[in-house]
């Protein structure tokens, strides 16, 4: 699953990075959502890779180039609220 991460990215360099030793790929059989600002309704975005981290997340959409900042619901779906950008390492910082 490493090889989802983009060239260069080793889930180990998320890890130091990130400051959590327990970050990890999730699986993307689940449902991943955006809320869209002013709206009741959710877009889904299909995940390419899905990094956990202690209560959240940063996802990257199949074809898309930035990442979400979401969390893991307690059926499994991630709820994202906001594009981090396309950079990786800037997205991690903002956790």
């Amino acid at each position: 699953m490493t090889s989802a991460l983009p060239d260069g990215w080793t889930l180990e360099r998320v890890r130091v990075l990130s400051g959590d030793e327990t970050a990890a790929l999730l699986s993307l059989q689940r449902l991943v959502v955006v809320e869209l600002a002013g709206q009741s309704d959710y877009e889904e975005l299909p995940p390419e890779v899905i990094i956990g981290f202690q209560g959240l997340c940063l996802v990257r959409a199949k074809g898309g180039d930035d990442w979400y900042m979401g969390q893991v619901d307690s059926d499994g779906s991630v709820i994202c609220w906001s594009s981090y950008g396309s950079d990786l390492g800037e997205a991690i910082r903002s956790l």
